[in-house]
Parts: C-alpha cells; structure tokens; sequence
C-alpha cells in the first residue's frame, strides 16, 4: 500500500478545504469539523451542510464558475485538500493545483496522499482501520466487529488508568513498580466489573492494588 504509515495528527486551528457540497462533501465536512477548520467550495449545499454552518462548525463560500487562479488563492491556507465534486476533471484539476502548493490531499475518486480510515472513538480511544481505499466494505465489516469488542468500558478505563497513574507518581516512587500495578489494574477482571457498574466502584476496585503495593513496601 504505498508508502502510507497511520498517525494521529492534531488538525486544531488547521484547515480543510473541500470542494463539492452534495453528499460526499457533506460526509467528509462532518468528519474532519469537530477537528479542524473546514470551507466548503461549491455551487450548492446539502441542507446537512446548512446545518453545520448555522451551528459554525464549517464555512460554506457559494461559488459559480472558478479559474485556476481563484481554486489556488482558496489553497493558501490549506492543510488538507479535498476534491469530492462530481465532476472526475475538475477534481483532477483541483488535486493537480494542490499538489503543486505542497498540500496534503485528500481524494474520493483515487488514492490521494491521505486515506481517512474508518473510525471507532471511545473517549481518548480513537482506532482507525483502513483497506488503502480498495474496500471501503471490508473496513466498515472490521469496525463493527471490533466495537462489539472495544465496548464503552474501555473509555472509563482510560479515564481510570490516567487517574491513577497521576495519583501512583506521589506514592510509588519507582517508576516499575507504578507501571506494573497500572497492568494489573487492567488485567483485574473486577475492575472491568465494577466498571460496568459505576466508574466509582471501579475506582475503589482498583484502588486495591495500590494499598497493597504499600502493604507489600512497608
């Protein structure tokens, strides 16, 4: 799969830059505005890409006709460009433009110089699976069956193991001895129990494992 390597990018305060307002356009707006900065370049707009603006999640610029000229100076500030209109020659003509500006691009048509995976979210859990663009399908069957795995609980783990890792660094002062009870905690099938109660007996479930670091110190 070419030379494609995942990695998780901080899109804060950068900008996407789309052309095309139907329904492609509007899916990869919805995808990238809780991230970035995100214009939207078109003729018309879905009444979904209406929403998001009225709610000042994304920038919507109507255009008619457009020339190489005007399709760069909309580029100057982009990160990520993507050519999602209907029209394979105008998006072939965007994608040619950005690559000259050293944009990263992002095609619907073709493999460009980023894939958008499909995406599982559990808090601070983000999980990407791609296909290199050859199976959309494939990916989306792969994510399904890895939420049936990855369930919510695993959120409030992270949020558990973040808690107490802060807490081990002023009691534990050896740095061994605080990753090995973080490994436990989550290997502790009472932990995962309790989580499916409340986030706060599992807390005090996983509290446990220091006291009897402490027991085992003293």
């Amino acid at each position: 799969m070419r030379g494609f390597l995942p990695l998780m990018i901080d899109l804060h305060e950068k900008e996407i830059v789309i052309f095309g307002g139907g329904g492609v356009g509007e899916r990869k707006a919805s995808f990238f505005c809780e991230h970035g900065k995100v214009k939207i370049i078109s003729k018309e707009f879905t009444p979904g890409l209406d929403i998001l603006h009225k709610k000042g999640k994304i920038e919507l610029i109507k255009i008619n006709d457009i020339n190489d000229n005007e399709i760069a100076s909309f580029l100057n500030n982009a990160f990520i460009v993507i050519p999602a209109t209907n029209d394979t020659v105008f998006n072939d003509k965007i994608a040619r433009i950005a690559k000259y500006q050293g944009k990263f691009i992002n095609r619907v048509d073709d493999i460009g110089d980023i894939i958008i995976p499909s995406v599982i979210t559990r808090a601070d859990i983000v999980i990407g699976i791609s296909t290199g663009g050859h199976s959309p399908a494939l990916s989306k069957y792969i994510r399904h069956k890895i939420e049936g795995v990855i369930t919510p609980e695993f959120a409030q783990m992270s949020r558990l193991q973040s808690e107490i890792r802060e807490k081990l660094k002023s009691v534990v002062e050896e740095q061994k001895k605080r990753k090995d009870i973080l490994w436990n905690i989550i290997n502790d099938n009472d932990v995962w129990d309790s989580l499916r109660e409340s986030y706060e007996k599992a807390y005090m479930t996983a509290s446990k494992h220091i006291r009897q670091n402490e027991n085992t110190e003293r």
